[in-house]
């Protein structure tokens, strides 16, 4: 007999399933699709553990149906889909996955950044459709060299971003909710919100999704940026007013636009925005690399584990709520 019974939202890697199989009776859900709310709370009755892949919403109604669980354990950095005080509240601890990912999430940032900026997808069409014939004319782009890089949320993926940047010769300003002690080391200059929208040749978003973020990139805010600005989002789809991008791109407020994130999420394949000829879209692929979704999937164990064992979390959101 396990001494821990879990229930799983979705999949880790197999070396971190098996560390948690070695402990727990695990219930897991197999798909297609996300694991439909009833049945979430049906098997979270008696459970002691939740492992979740960012795919179901923990509230105070999954706590309420779940009252022998002893901890959270998300594989992901962001928390967005989390009340973290009603598991505080509850005495739940949540941990999440934060630094595992910083480094792969700043290389597919900048690569939209420099996919975008030189119209690499564009040739690639152009290639796969038979149009690159001798004397057409092939897609232009913009040099990131010598531009000025606005990145809006400075924490470790914004400096790794600002990293890169400065290796291909960009200016990096940046806007955080404080400034920087480290600027001189990083390279970086620290100005005001409106400032980074008016400067900046290229806007990075890497904020957090919370209630102040959401909605902050609106109609006012690309109509502050330059009408050659190019617009990167790699954070969270609603921190972005879709409809307000949409017209910035339709009427030129704005040169172009590369996510890897959107609202809604998935964007569905007849949604307006996916029409337009300068926008990049990625689905949501920042951390998808074999490397960092097992580091992810080693830490979300981890967590779980020391949760449920009563000892301190590798990574805890929420430390006050810790049994230890």
């Amino acid at each position: 007999m396990k001494p821990y019974k879990i229930v799983m939202t979705g999949s880790l890697y197999p070396q971190a399933l098996a560390a948690l199989e070695e402990q727990c009776e695990i219930k897991k859900w197999e798909g297609p699709g996300p694991i439909p709310r009833e049945q979430l709370l049906d098997w979270l009755q008696d459970a002691d553990g939740l492992v979740s892949t960012g795919n179901v919403k923990v509230d105070g109604e999954l706590l309420a149906a779940a009252p022998q669980l002893r901890v959270i354990a998300q594989s992901s950095v962001g928390y967005d889909n989390v009340d973290i005080q009603a598991c505080t509240a509850k005495g739940v601890p949540f941990g999440n996955t934060p630094g595992v990912l910083v480094e792969t999430v700043a290389d597919l940032t900048y690569a939209l950044l420099l996919a975008a900026a030189r119209r690499i997808h564009d040739g690639w069409e152009m290639v796969k459709s038979g149009r690159w014939t001798p004397g057409a004319a092939v897609p232009f782009g913009v040099d990131p060299y010598g531009k000025t890089l606005g990145i809006v949320g400075m924490g470790d993926i914004g400096s790794a971003v600002a990293r890169r940047a400065q290796a291909s010769g960009m200016n990096v300003i940046y806007h955080n909710r404080s400034r920087r002690e480290d600027d001189q080391a990083l390279g970086t200059r620290y100005v005001q919100f409106d400032e980074l929208l008016a400067e900046s040749d290229f806007i990075v978003v890497l904020v957090p999704l919370s209630a102040s973020s959401k909605g902050m990139f609106d109609r006012d805010q690309f109509a502050k940026m330059k009408p050659s600005a190019y617009f990167i989002n790699a954070s969270r789809g609603s921190i972005v007013n879709t409809e307000a991008l949409y017209e910035a791109l339709r009427t030129g407020g704005i040169a172009y636009a590369a996510l890897d994130v959107t609202d809604p999420e998935p964007l569905p394949v007849d949604h307006p925005l996916i029409a337009l000829p300068n926008v990049l879209i990625t689905p949501h692929v920042g951390s998808a690399t074999h490397e960092t979704r097992g580091r992810m999937s080693d830490l979300t164990a981890a967590n779980l584990l020391a949760g449920l064992a009563g000892k301190p979390m590798p990574a805890c959101v929420n430390s006050s709520a810790q049994r230890i």
